[in-house]
């Protein structure tokens, strides 16, 4: 399925809004431990299409696991990271994917897919913290530390709370910040204006 056009209008993009949890933030030292999905259309979130992988470890999970919650026990009969990167690609056919803080999150996929398939990981992405810095940029509002968090971001909207650090969580909460965001800017948008 191929990708849609930069020009498109969003009500005509599929998106795939996506967040991992990972042992540490070093990608060269740490781990993916997990993935999860759900799938945006027509500007709505379709939760059927939600998905939320464990990844099996090979080192420790040492003291991030009191942020994810996700310990070694649990771990160690989850998925190879092959059969998550697989279910993830294919879940992502002909969408764009979204994240918030996509720098962090691709550099782990990055890695794994070079480990995996021997090829980087090379998808249009949509970054819900670029955009909101973006935005508070154009404010001329001053950016404190923790401002672009995606509890604080989703909190300027009026969106309720949600438990953060678990991956799927993390992606229903970051598709209900892009949706907030493109309504807060207007119809007729386009993919471009977002990339």
């Amino acid at each position: 399925m191929p990708l849609p056009s930069s020009l498109a209008e969003l009500k005509n993009v599929s998106f795939l809004v996506c967040d991992a949890e990972m042992s540490g933030l070093d990608p060269a030292k740490a781990e993916l431990l997990s993935l999860g999905w759900v799938r945006a259309e027509g500007l709505e979130i379709v939760l059927g299409s939600a998905g939320h992988r464990l990844i099996r470890n090979r080192r420790s999970v040492g003291q991030s696991a009191t942020t994810h919650q996700l310990r070694d026990c649990e771990l160690c009969e989850a998925e190879d990271v092959a059969d998550v990167l697989g279910a993830f690609l294919r879940a992502s056919e002909g969408c764009v994917l979204v994240f918030h803080n996509a720098a962090l999150d691709i550099a782990f996929l990055d890695r794994a897919a070079k480990q995996v398939f021997g090829v980087p990981f090379l998808l249009p992405t949509v970054d819900t913290l670029l955009l909101e810095q973006r935005l508070l940029q154009r404010k001329e509002r001053p950016i404190a530390q923790g401002d672009l968090r995606l509890g604080a971001c989703r909190d300027r909207y009026g969106l309720i709370p949600h438990d953060a650090h678990n991956a799927l969580s993390d992606a229903l909460a970051t598709a209900e910040l892009l949706l907030a965001h493109v309504a807060k800017r207007g119809p007729g948008l386009r993919l471009r204006q977002l990339l």
